[in-house]
């Protein structure tokens, strides 16, 4: 385990104490330090599994989840990580609970975490409403831990809100610091976010904006390219270009898919939603006009369709920085003549990055793990060093 003690060295050098009992809602809202620590501990903690070492930090607990969505790999990825540091998982069924008879939030969340250690939330459907309500949930169970409700407050993680999805796009930063070859390799790397064509409707714009919204915070180059009409919220581009005048990256905007490829180091190629459509969607939702969100479906399939040379393509790769570029998708890809006729992505060339996309997706769950570690341990040089000396075997 020679390899751990150079992580717990770097620790020793970040500055992270803030997240001591502290939620993971934006990735903005944490310090470059401490974005750095979840990496460290996320390597330590993927080291120790595959040395076969148990890396249990609780003996009981819950870790619970709320999927206000459909999920694969982030749902699978949490209850890992959950299971990873001991804890079980319950999933918070909404239709089964008392919700559905109008419990109200602050008694939900109370109610659910009388020995629970985290919750996980993904809520990513409604502009305005999913990281609203990960907050009410969090000011909930403060409340609930200062009134002696709760004997411990659990830490709340977004596992994907209407602005931001942070155990994503932390995975995805891990997947290019290793693939580069350290965190200080990225700055001044070409990274391509860039709308893709999909004969589906409405995906959420939570992967593009927490993308922009992290990478020009490593100092990279970040070009967001869309099809006219295919805005992201105004208020996260603002937070990128700040990010980048503050970390020397860049931060640019373009109509031009193959533009944003030029010479990129990095490609994202992957559909979203217009952000007035999705707003103009939650209105629709909340007064339950179900005919106009039809209405609204067939607008934007229709509105999709008129942009299907918006594809990862071989030519589109052939752009790249010596034909090169490291390809990312956050999963699953509509692809070209496989999941559908006419998608995101060239069936040879998600082909061509399939172990390399499988490999991205891996990270996830040793990045939640260590969103949750750095909430439940004060000191966790100290821990990691005393489960890597315990060598308690995870297999016998």
């Amino acid at each position: 385990m020679d390899q751990l003690f150079p992580m717990i060295e770097k620790l020793n050098h970040l500055r992270f104490e803030a997240m001591y009992n502290n939620d993971f809602l934006l990735t903005w809202e944490k310090s470059m330090d401490e974005l750095d620590s979840v990496f460290t501990v996320a390597d330590a903690l993927r080291l120790m599994r595959e040395k076969n070492i148990s890396a249990k930090i609780f003996d009981s607990g819950l870790g619970i989840s709320l999927f206000r969505d459909q999920s694969t790999r982030t749902r699978f990825s949490y209850a890992s990580a959950c299971n990873l540091l001991g804890l079980a998982v319950q999933d918070l069924d909404e239709g089964k609970s008392q919700i559905a008879h109008g419990e109200t939030v602050r008694e939900t969340a109370n109610m659910i975490s009388f020995m629970a250690d985290v919750i996980g939330i993904r809520d990513d459907m409604y502009i305005g409403r999913g990281n609203a309500y990960m907050r009410e949930v969090a000011a909930a169970v403060q409340d609930g831990k200062d009134t002696g409700v709760l004997g411990q407050r659990p830490t709340l993680v977004n596992l994907q809100c209407d602005i931001d999805h942070p155990t994503q796009v932390m995975a995805d930063a891990l997947h290019i610091i290793h693939h580069f070859g350290g965190i200080e390799k990225l700055k001044g790397k070409k990274l391509a976010m860039t709308w893709a064509y999909s004969p589906s409707y409405g995906k959420p714009l939570s992967v593009p904006q927490g993308v922009v919204g992290l990478m020009t915070r490593l100092g990279m180059d970040v070009t967001l390219a869309h099809p006219e009409g295919y805005e992201i919220m105004a208020s996260v581009e603002a937070i990128a270009q700040k990010n980048a005048a503050a970390s020397g990256g860049a931060f640019r905007k373009t109509h031009s898919m193959a533009e944003a490829f030029q010479d990129a180091d990095i490609v994202y190629p992957k559909s979203w939603a217009p952000y007035s459509a999705m707003e103009q969607r939650t209105e629709l939702y909340g007064r339950s006009d179900f005919e106009g969100i039809q209405r609204l479906e067939k607008e934007l399939l229709a509105q999709n369709a008129r942009h299907q040379d918006w594809e990862c393509t071989e030519a589109m790769m052939a752009r790249t920085k010596e034909g090169k570029a490291l390809y990312l998708h956050c999963l699953p890809a509509d692809i070209s003549g496989v999941s559908c006729a006419q998608g995101e992505v060239a069936a040879s060339v998600f082909e061509g990055f399939r172990t390399s996309l499988y490999k991205q997706a891996s990270f996830k769950p040793y990045i939640i793990a260590a969103m949750i570690f750095l909430s439940k341990v004060k000191d966790p040089q100290t821990t990691l060093a005393a489960l890597a000396a315990a060598a308690v075997p995870r297999t016998r």
